[in-house]
């Protein structure tokens, strides 16, 4: 009698213990066993949400390729506590082309059972299982050669429209740029006045900007300037450079100098190769070290206004910088940036100032530096004086004269 009343009892509490153990998920060798509530369970209404965007380019694909999913490990608690919703993209070839592990993936433990033993472990669940995900992306190649992190960020945010509550964009990349406005395989890496002059050539205004809308988007970048081992290496100087420069892009979209930040911590390699098959050819970027110097020529001294035509008395200082020039040791190549002061408005600034670089380029090249070696680009409205000059005691007239100008950078090796 008492062997009947203990096996009913049992009986009776069975589906109690099994429902606890699918709960908790604990009992179990499978790591991911814990997180099918996180598959099930649909984003809160006012729940935050963070997409990661991994960049997979041949340049982090290499040996010794970053280990993001270590580099992550702190903002990955920090935001699963948070209960937040989660996004994994990798990303890689065309502009915007974002590769979707997940989407909208819930880590709001605190809804995910009732009891606080199971919350808790399910909070736990959700961090490795996010950790392993990230660690699988890891191992994916790419179609398509070419980098374009701008073009990934554009589709990340996407993601985050009607979102009520946090809003916050991850990206794990070394940050080198081959394609669009950021293209970067010709990049000192030193002067502020080449951030400077990236982001204006991105943020050009109307249907042409490339920067997408990052207002109340809180963005942070990790791994720049850490990419393979078998890549070209940057040092302390060049990744504070590429934080400043990524910052500044993530600014000018519409971001704010506490939303827009960069991780400096180092990314250690990952212990098993990343790529499990061919990587498509990529562009590489070499880094420079800095070993450059800027002839700045006031525009009023080479051109007429509105035109891109030299005048006669700009050849004797054109003539001497192309001496310098090519007689300098290691010449690596000669950058020609044309600017134009903002009064024009008449929607052609970006051509006359690429009309205006292609011009001096051609003087240079006509006295003795390899064209191959000149590369000429039209900046457009020029972003403003360079930061080497003061601009405190100018009038407004040399404020124009200083806008409306030719850089002309000479770099060796």
């Amino acid at each position: 009698m008492r062997t009947s009343h203990l096996t009913r009892a049992a009986g009776a509490l069975a589906p109690v213990v099994l429902l606890a153990a699918l709960l908790v998920g604990c009992d179990t060798d499978d790591p991911r066993a814990g997180c099918a509530w996180m598959k099930d369970q649909a984003p809160g209404p006012r729940a935050g949400a963070t997409v990661l965007l991994m960049d997979r380019s041949a340049s982090v694909l290499g040996a010794g390729g970053p280990d993001y999913s270590g580099a992550a490990d702190a903002l990955l608690r920090k935001r699963v506590a948070a209960g937040d919703t989660f996004s994994l993209g990798t990303f890689a070839g065309a502009p915007g082309d974002v590769d979707w592990a997940f989407r909208k993936r819930s880590a709001d433990w605190k809804r995910s059972a009732r009891g606080s033993g199971g919350q808790k472990s399910n909070r736990d669940h959700a961090v490795g299982c996010l950790t392993e995900d990230l660690t699988t992306a890891q191992h994916a190649v790419p179609a398509h050669g070419g980098t374009d992190v701008l073009g990934a960020l554009a589709t990340g945010v996407a993601l985050l429209r009607g979102v009520e509550g946090s809003r916050r964009l991850v990206v794990l990349s070394d940050g080198l740029s081959t394609t669009g406005c950021a293209d970067l395989r010709q990049a000192a890496f030193g002067s502020e006045e080449e951030i400077k002059a990236i982001a204006s050539v991105c943020a050009t205004k109307g249907e042409f900007s490339e920067l997408p809308d990052l207002t109340g988007v809180d963005v942070t970048f990790v791994g720049l300037g850490q990419s393979a081992e078998d890549q070209p290496s940057a040092n302390q100087g060049q990744r504070a450079w590429l934080a400043r420069l990524w910052r500044t892009l993530c600014e000018r979209a519409g971001g704010t100098a506490a939303s827009c930040t960069a991780v400096d911590t180092p990314v250690g390699p990952a212990p098993t190769p990343h790529a499990t098959g061919p990587v498509p050819a990529d562009p590489t970027v070499p880094y420079r070290d800095g070993r450059s110097r800027t002839y700045p020529l006031p525009g009023a001294a080479l051109f007429d206004t509105g035109s891109a035509e030299l005048r006669p008395t700009a050849t004797a200082p054109l003539a001497d910088i192309a001496v310098r020039a090519r007689t300098t040791p290691g010449l690596d190549r000669v950058e020609v940036d044309g600017y134009v002061d903002p009064r024009g408005g008449s929607g052609n600034d970006r051509s006359l100032s690429q009309s205006r670089a292609n011009a001096v380029a051609e003087v240079l090249a006509e006295h003795g530096v390899p064209r191959a070696r000149v590369h000429a680009l039209g900046q457009g409205v020029s972003p403003g004086c360079p930061a080497s000059r003061s601009t405190d005691d100018m009038s407004a007239k040399e404020r124009l004269q200083c806008d409306r100008r030719v850089d002309i950078r000479v770099f060796w090796k």
